[in-house]
């Protein structure tokens, strides 16, 4: 089996200090580990894990957003971000001029059978500044992305999408219409996705609410699970028949995120065309 992982850390060395980021890896031996919001470069962190591959791909800025994917198979090849000439097709400058191609919000690795796409998906912010770069310009970059390797080989796209696609994917969707992750705009993003024959593997497995992957600090949210699910693990269909298990992993503790995954079938993807 090939488990892949994804996980908001929300600044790797602040759960590094916690002593919680080497336990985590311990227990559930990822082959795979995407994380967002590193807020670090490779060379800040002092992880120790003997066995894995990293690769980094950070902001501009320091101490902010950021993401990285841990293997232990040695990729084919990796990127960092959309590549030039893609990206020259989409303007991801937002109205204060910040470059989200610049944020550290992409790393892709390339595999045998196919790829995987760790990705941090610009926050709309309270005051919605950023919901048009979201709509008009990330979200259908990313899914044009997406289905430029699919021609290729499947992709296993995960991260922090920063939005709920259905009201069964956050606890009080009724007051947070119209609000950050919440937006009509943000899901018909995410709908898009869906739409192009990617898919949600948690929804293969788990129905109905109550699978919340991100929890404010505030009230207590989390021990009371008042929480919005917007870190998701989607999959090209080639791979649906590979799937054999998704889940969310609420009681792993470090970040305001909690890790999601999708176990694959190697027996499976070996049959893939």
């Amino acid at each position: 089996m090939t488990k892949i992982y994804s996980w908001n850390v929300n600044g790797i060395r602040a759960v590094i200090k916690k002593g919680l980021f080497t336990p985590f890896i311990e227990a559930h031996q990822p082959d795979i580990l995407c994380l967002q919001e590193t807020k670090a470069e490779r060379g800040q962190v002092e992880i120790d894990l003997p066995g894995y591959h990293e690769f980094w791909n950070s902001a501009t800025k320091k101490g902010y957003s950021g993401t990285a994917i841990f293997s232990r198979e040695q990729p084919l090849s990796v990127s960092y971000g959309y590549p030039e000439a893609f990206a020259r097709r989409w303007q991801f400058t937002d109205s204060e001029a910040r470059d989200a191609n610049d944020e550290g919000r992409i790393v892709t690795a390339e595999f045998e059978r196919f790829y995987v796409v760790s990705v941090y998906t610009p926050n709309a912010k309270d005051d919605l500044s950023r919901l048009p770069l979201r709509h008009q310009h990330w979200d259908p970059a990313f899914l044009a992305w997406c289905l430029e390797l699919q021609q290729t080989k499947p992709v296993v796209f995960c991260g922090d999408l920063n939005v709920a696609h259905t009201e069964l994917d956050l606890a009080h969707p009724r007051p947070n219409r119209g609000k950050k992750g919440f937006t009509d705009e943000e899901r018909e993003g995410f709908q898009h996705f869906v739409d192009a024959g990617f898919i949600d593997t948690l929804r293969l497995f788990k129905q109905g609410n109550g699978h919340y992957s991100w929890w404010s600090i505030r009230s207590n949210a989390r021990e009371k699970n008042v929480g919005w699910r917007i870190d998701y693990v989607l999959v090209s269909p080639a791979l649906r028949a590979a799937v054999v298990d998704a889940a969310i992993h609420a009681d792993v503790m470090g970040s305001d995120h909690c890790p999601v995954s999708v176990t694959l079938d190697e027996a499976v993807l070996g049959g893939l065309a």
